[in-house]
């Protein structure tokens, strides 16, 4: 039963608990861990766990992106200025909404988020452990809020549809979640069918996670997030049997040694994180033109001395928050063009990402979200 109708019936007695409650259903369900969650749905107030949940909250709530969301992460302004900056022209109330700390560096403020009296609050399962270490979700079963988790970055390719089925339940959006799943698919059986048909030579590629962000080389993924969406578009992810998980480090020398015929840097607007970095720029809006200039600047490492990417000029940058919402039909589209573009000549991602926009998300379609040093890709 939601606080505020508690309070509402203490008020002004039982007919108006009924009338308020009448709207809402207490259903069970369950998140991509496999725990089952009572929570009344619709829900009207909800706390993000991460600010970067605005990406799927946006895919379901196209008119009014905030209308639930009572509380919200601090990480959005930093980890993506750009987007933050184009929701915030448009939504200016959205400066006023109180923030959070996260869970795994231990800010995250518990009575805060019981005074907002959320029905319900979304949680990152790359939280999961910090989450359960300090108790937060016993503490808040104890006040009648639910948690549940949700998972675009760990095990995107496995739990997205899940998560997005997940968050269309507890918004009373199943037809538009339904409608995303639908076009997510499509977007993607546009380059498995047609590489299912070709069956091409798959090159090798080395992705680069955060190029640039620290002097250190060279972060990666294992065999998920990127890595898999490599394997989606028809390429051999090099570090698939380097990295046990879905994160990790690549020396230099193995880089050197496996010779990539491609390499991927992911990449972003990092200002808040490291002023003046090496990264990538690429995002919403991007400088394109300064954003070549620095996945150029990284070419010149040690770790990339010699190789054969290099060489051909088969080194590209696509924006990093793809590994964390929905939205990674998009960069498989992409990628496929690069691994293989004579096989994807009519495939164009751009497109695709409009349609995107256009269809779902509260914001015009901007690009910047590619560059790449091969010209004419």
């Amino acid at each position: 039963m939601r606080l505020f109708n508690k309070v509402a019936a203490a008020a002004a007695g039982l007919c108006v608990l009924i009338s308020t409650t009448a709207l809402a259903d207490t259903v069970k369900v369950e998140d991509v861990t496999g725990r089952q969650v009572e929570v009344e749905v619709p829900v009207e107030h909800v706390i993000l766990g991460e600010g970067r949940q605005i990406y799927f909250v946006g895919a379901l709530d196209k008119d009014e992106p905030f209308k639930r969301v009572v509380g919200w992460r601090d990480d959005l302004a930093k980890a993506d200025p750009e987007t933050y900056a184009a929701y915030l022209a448009k939504y200016p109330e959205i400066a006023k909404l109180p923030t959070f700390g996260g869970m795994k560096d231990g800010t995250f403020d518990i009575e805060q988020a019981v005074a907002l009296k959320p029905d319900v609050m979304l949680m990152n399962i790359d939280a999961k452990t910090a989450t359960e270490e300090a108790g937060y979700i016993e503490k808040l079963e104890k006040v009648g809020i639910p948690l549940v988790y949700v998972d675009f970055r760990e095990k995107p390719m496995e739990n997205t549809e899940p998560s997005m089925r997940l968050i269309g339940k507890l918004f009373g959006k199943e037809e538009k979640a339904e409608e995303f799943i639908k076009f997510r698919a499509d977007s993607i059986a546009k380059v498995t069918d047609v590489l299912a048909k070709a069956n091409p030579k798959k090159p090798l590629v080395f992705v680069e996670r955060a190029g640039g962000y620290s002097d250190d080389c060279c972060m990666s993924f294992g065999n998920e997030n990127f890595g898999k969406m490599v394997e989606f578009a028809g390429g051999v992810n090099m570090a698939k049997d380097i990295i046990p998980g879905t994160f990790g480090t690549v020396n230099p020398e193995q880089i050197i040694a496996s010779n990539p015929d491609q390499i991927i840097v992911t990449g972003g607007n990092w200002e808040g994180y490291v002023p003046g970095g090496n990264w990538v720029g690429v995002g919403y809006g991007a400088d394109e033109k300064e954003a070549l200039s620095k996945l150029e600047n990284l070419t010149k490492r040690p770790a990339f001395t010699g190789v054969k990417a290099v060489k051909e000029g088969n080194v590209h940058a696509i924006w990093h928050q793809f590994y964390n919402n929905p939205y990674q039909f998009v960069a498989i589209q992409q990628i496929a063009k690069w691994l293989h573009p004579d096989l994807f000549t009519d495939l164009d991602p751009e497109t695709t990402f409009k349609e995107l926009h256009e269809r779902f998300l509260p914001l015009p379609y901007k690009s910047g979200y590619f560059v790449s040093l091969n010209v004419g890709q």
